[in-house]
């Protein structure tokens, strides 16, 4: 019994450590295997090895941040916020199953989105979940609302979205961006924003390192570092004073007078920038909603009406055809007997001289011009000369060319006064140039500079560029002086509601007709209504071009109520003295105040004539407007000293003396409405620092109320 016993245990003995003696044999030659050809499962080991305690942080940049051209920002990266939820039992701070309902309900209306959706996304079987697009690039004051709530599980990670602090200002001219998730950052889709993507677009740095299981780097290990590169900086010719005016004179306008559509350009006709731009309807970039993508100051072309004129009657004087004393039937003219009539607008003054042709807007008289004086050869050839015949090159995106309809020789003569062959504003204004800057004619561009703010490399640096010298200096002065009579002619000029007191302002008023398939539209305020202005007239420093597309009422009354405030505030911020000529009313020039004690600076200005407005004690640390400025008595003079800062009362002020008070304290404007300041937060003499919040809630000067006494309490 016990030998066969012990020949079976044998045998199991030597199977057992046969079988051992194969897996160990597996084993070996799978380590021999590892060793020699360093993979697992087709997976380099150590490649593996090196995910697994290697470590990669994203080191964030910022977009390029687009300023005006006194550096204040118009569009820059702030932080925004990425909420997210924990659902892992793991954690210490996590979303518990009974909560996930509570959680939804609480945060469905600061994301604006149902708690069903919400609810339904923290019951997943994850680590942590994100809200989608609701729940990203939160704002600050949304990221604090969330918090307050105190939801266990919910946190946030800090990324950064784009801003545009002053709302719609300029905004087809600035653009804006969106979130390109394969990217993962700001893509330019709109103006410069789009344009200038490739500079403005930031490079993310990263940051690699090896680390233990238990996060602690390793020393002397590898460890790489890619610098983070910030997008270029943007510096553009808008000015954010001028641009405001234009901004807050158009809204006043198309709520008051309900135009189709309006656009505004102020340029410097000495160096073809542009200081302001702004059409209507427009948008707030940060919210994106856009009715039109397009540009229409450089993107549209329409008939102009009489304000092509202008450059008609420059053509003649330049080729030595015109004679403003000759006369000519005004009413209606045939350029041959089967050719239709062309008729002035305001039925027949009889026999005219070309001078008056030009004060009264005679489309007769223009068609004359070129039929029987220029010819339609060489009027084509002033055409190419003021740049009607190509774009301006503007640097801005998706300029468009004139529509020029010189086959028949009806739309060559109708041309001459503005109809038959569309043009772009921008194209309108660069030609205006010319007259204004005597016969050198600037091309226009709003991008001043482009600089690397990490090594302070200038990517694009813009200077001043001639685009021709269509006419003579002589022709461009004498153009200048009958447009002054445009304006000035009380008995007979077209343009005598853009007057300013005080000031030679020179111009050119248009009506235009509007194409339709029947031909042109009819009807009292189908029209599109323009002025083309200019002041000084001795020197022009500005050129204004404002168009109003079929506004209800109002006629040029509409084109004026832009015009004017948008000049004249203009020309006063610039400090260009009102002509003496013009200017009954007596001017003080300003001195240098600084420095001096603020009470007995205020004194000083009172001697003088004029209003000083008193904030702060101590020195003068600032003044407002500066040394040398020449303004009328009574004007308001801003002084800031240097402590214990009280805001005054506005009410009752204007938006250019606002932002006098709003520009010498370095405060972050707000304007809502239009008109006068009707109310302001903070409240009249509450205690504040410089770079404060400033809202003004604005009306018109009909409605506007005198101020409430300063000794009535406020609510």
């Amino acid at each position: 019994m016990f030998p066969s016993k012990n020949k079976s245990i044998n045998r199991w003995a030597l199977v057992l450590a046969l079988g051992f003696l194969l897996l160990f044999s597996i084993i070996l030659g799978r380590f021999c295997y590892i060793v020699s050809a360093k993979e697992i499962n087709d997976h380099n080991i150590i490649q593996f090895g090196e995910n697994q305690w290697t470590q990669m942080k994203t080191k964030d940049a910022d977009r390029g941040t687009i300023y005006d051209r006194n550096h204040r920002i118009l569009a820059h990266d702030v932080p925004a916020y990425t909420v997210y939820a924990v659902l892992s039992e793991d954690m210490d701070d996590y979303v518990k199953d009974e909560d996930v309902e509570k959680t939804a309900k609480k945060l469905a209306p600061i994301l604006d989105v149902e708690a069903d959706k919400l609810a339904s996304l923290m019951h997943k079987d994850r680590f942590q979940v994100e809200f989608g697009t609701a729940g990203k690039k939160l704002s600050y004051d949304k990221m604090k609302k969330i918090k307050a709530l105190d939801l266990p599980g919910i946190h946030f990670k800090e990324t950064s979205k784009r801003f545009y602090p002053n709302k719609s200002f300029s905004p087809y001219v600035i653009g804006f961006t969106k979130y390109d998730q394969t990217s993962d950052q700001q893509k330019g889709l709109m103006g410069l924003e789009q344009s200038l993507n490739q500079q403005l677009k930031a490079h993310d740095g990263q940051v690699t390192f090896e680390k233990t299981q238990d996060g602690v780097i390793l020393a002397d290990t590898k460890q790489t570092d890619v610098k983070a590169n910030n997008g270029a900086n943007a510096q553009l010719t808008l000015d954010y004073k001028i641009q405001t005016v234009l901004e807050e004179s158009m809204s006043k306008v198309n709520q008051e007078y309900n135009p189709e559509r309006m656009i505004g350009i102020v340029a410097n006709p000495k160096t073809g920038e542009i200081l302001a731009m702004s059409n209507r309807p427009t948008f707030n970039p940060n919210k994106r909603n856009v009715e039109n993508y397009y540009n229409m100051a450089i993107s549209t072309p329409y008939e102009p009406g009489s304000v092509m004129k202008t450059f008609t009657l420059a053509a003649a004087m330049n080729e030595g055809v015109w004679n403003g004393q000759a006369t000519f039937d005004s009413g209606s003219y045939r350029i041959s007997d089967n050719a239709p009539s062309i008729h002035d607008w305001r039925g027949n003054w009889g026999k005219i001289n070309y001078r008056q042709g030009f004060i009264r807007s005679s489309n007769v008289a223009f068609s004359r011009v070129v039929d029987k004086q220029l010819g339609s050869k060489t009027f084509h050839e002033y055409l190419q000369k003021f740049g009607f015949t190509e774009k301006t090159g503007i640097d801005l995106p998706h300029e468009a060319n004139s529509q020029i309809n010189f086959k028949y020789p009806i739309d060559q003569v109708m041309t001459g006064f503005g109809q038959a062959s569309a043009f772009t504003p921008i194209q309108i204004v660069q030609a205006a140039t010319a007259i204004a800057n005597d016969g050198q004619m600037m091309q226009p561009y709003v991008i001043d500079k482009v600089v690397d703010p990490d090594n302070q490399e200038t990517l694009i640096n813009h200077e001043p560029k001639s685009a021709g010298h269509p006419v003579s200096k002589q022709t461009a002065q004498n153009v200048r002086g009958l447009m002054r009579q445009v304006v000035a002619n009380e008995d007979h000029g077209t343009g005598n509601d853009y007057q300013i007191e005080g000031y030679d302002i020179i111009g050119k008023t248009g009506t235009a007709q509007i194409p339709d398939k029947n031909g042109y539209m009819t009807g009292k305020n189908n029209y599109i209504f323009s002025f083309l202005g200019m002041a000084p007239k001795k020197d022009p420093e500005l050129v204004v071009y404002i168009a109003v597309d079929r506004p209800e009422k109002g006629e040029s009354e509409s084109v004026s109520k832009v015009f004017r405030p948008v000049m004249k505030n203009s020309l006063q911020y610039m400090n260009i003295k009102p002509s003496k000529k013009d200017d009954q009313a007596k001017t003080v020039q300003v001195q240098d105040l600084q420095g001096k004690d603020i009470n007995n600076a205020a004194k000083v200005l009172e001697k003088k004539g004029l209003n000083p407005v008193v904030i702060g004690t101590g020195k003068v640390t600032d003044q407002i407007p500066y040394s040398g400025s020449e303004l009328l008595q009574g004007s308001k003079v801003i002084l800031a000293g240097e402590r214990d800062y009280h805001l005054p009362d506005l009410r009752g002020w204007s938006l250019s003396d606002s932002l006098k008070v709003a520009d010498v304290l370095e405060m972050q404007l707000n304007l809502v409405g239009h008109g006068f300041v009707k109310q302001q937060q903070p409240k009249p003499d509450k205690a504040i620092k410089k770079g404060d919040d400033l809202v003004l809630n604005l009306e018109t000067r009909d409605k506007k109320q005198a101020p409430e006494s300063k000794d009535k309490k406020e609510e």
